[in-house]
């Protein structure tokens, strides 16, 4: 089974169509494989919720609705609970975490997909040349943040710890919940919420792998919600330290 974990504020726009396209790839003869979408509706005030509910009876989908807004790190924490609650079989099953905007390609489930049935426990995206140039913020701040965070970027088991389009076995997130159950990831701030997941489940991995990804932006339909500074002082709070730890030897303790 794979769980399809959407965290999402204020997307009417495009999760439906996202999640159309999520079925398609998913279904594929060459590729067919059972799922479930599991959607965290993080307190959206745009109509979001009627388009999950106008889904739920053609999908396998799952909504859960936050009054409260968690922010992106407790959404994805909370998402990963949930998939790993339900799963029967969490050394088989896998969670792929993406952006319900729509600028994750959905069709690049099938290569994180296969490469955890290749025997890797994480598989992070890595982005190649995006089809449309990213929002100059973004750009701007995706070329300072290996300086902001010195050590821990270089030291960083894939080559993009800030990429939150990523693939999970289940037994890791399940492993890591065990340690005083702490939040796994708690930041609002997207970069900063996928490293501190990253240093969270690394050391509970035995392979963490890569693939090249394409991010969409071309397909954002309405302005982008990332913030440079906001973005980077986030990072600059998890610069102390290296988190990482080598995943063979951390799996075998």
């Amino acid at each position: 089974m794979i769980y399809i974990c959407l965290p999402v504020h204020d997307e009417a726009s495009t999760v439906g169509p996202l999640m159309w396209k999520l079925r398609r790839t998913l279904t594929d003869v060459e590729f067919r494989r059972d799922f479930r979408i599991l959607a965290l509706d993080d307190a959206s005030t745009d109509g979001t919720a009627d388009v999950l509910e106008r889904y739920r009876s053609a999908l396998p989908l799952t909504v859960i609705r936050s009054d409260e807004r968690l922010g992106y790190g407790r959404a994805v924490d909370r998402l990963l609970r949930t998939a790993a609650d339900q799963t029967p079989y969490p050394k088989r099953d896998a969670a792929v975490v993406l952006q319900a905007d729509f600028t994750d390609d959905p069709s690049a489930v099938v290569d994180l997909i296969k490469t955890i049935e290749g025997g890797a426990d994480i598989v992070s995206g890595v982005g190649g040349t995006p089809e449309e140039p990213a929002p100059r913020g973004l750009r701007w701040a995706h070329r300072a943040a290996p300086w902001v965070l010195g050590r821990v970027h270089r030291e960083a088991p894939v080559a993009d710890p800030l990429c939150g389009y990523r693939a999970y076995r289940l037994i890791v997130p399940r492993k890591a919940m065990r340690d005083d159950d702490p939040p796994l990831c708690t930041s609002r701030e997207p970069w900063a919420a996928n490293l501190e997941l990253l240093a969270r489940l690394t050391p509970h991995a035995r392979r963490v792998e890569e693939v090249p990804l394409t991010t969409q932006y071309r397909f954002l339909a309405r302005p982008s919600r990332f913030k440079a500074v906001r973005a980077l002082r986030e990072l600059l709070r998890l610069r102390g330290g290296s988190p990482w730890a080598p995943p063979a030897e951390a799996a075998k303790a």
